[in-house]
Formats: structure tokens, C-alpha cells, sequence
């Protein structure tokens, strides 16, 4: 359950600088690309556990 945590935290944390991009700031954007990416990341390792853990089940 952690890697769920994880992303959702990840989401949560960019919040306030997605409102600052559509506010017109842009520096803001380049922080959000990152979180996308880390989101993109922690995204693909929640995956792999999820399908190792059914796999397990087999």
C-alpha cells in the first residue's frame, strides 16, 4: 500500500503549483513536468507490484 501513498502524495503536493501555472507562472510549469514525471515513475512501480502480486497468485 505504500507505493499507492506515495503517488498520491506525490499528487497532492504539486497542487498548489498547477493553480500557479494556470495563474500565469511559469517557472511553476517546469515544476509540474517534473511531478508528472515523478508521478509517471511511481505510477510504473505501483504497476509492476500489482501485477507481481497477481502473478503470485497463479
Amino acid at each position: 500500500m505504500t507505493k499507492y501513498e506515495n503517488l498520491k502524495n506525490i499528487v497532492a503536493a504539486m497542487e498548489a503549483d498547477v493553480e500557479k501555472f494556470y495563474n500565469g507562472n511559469a517557472a511553476a510549469g517546469t515544476r509540474v513536468r517534473k511531478a508528472l514525471q515523478d508521478v509517471k515513475k511511481a505510477a510504473q512501480d505501483f504497476r509492476i507490484e500489482v501485477q507481481e502480486m497477481k502473478n503470485k497468485g497463479k
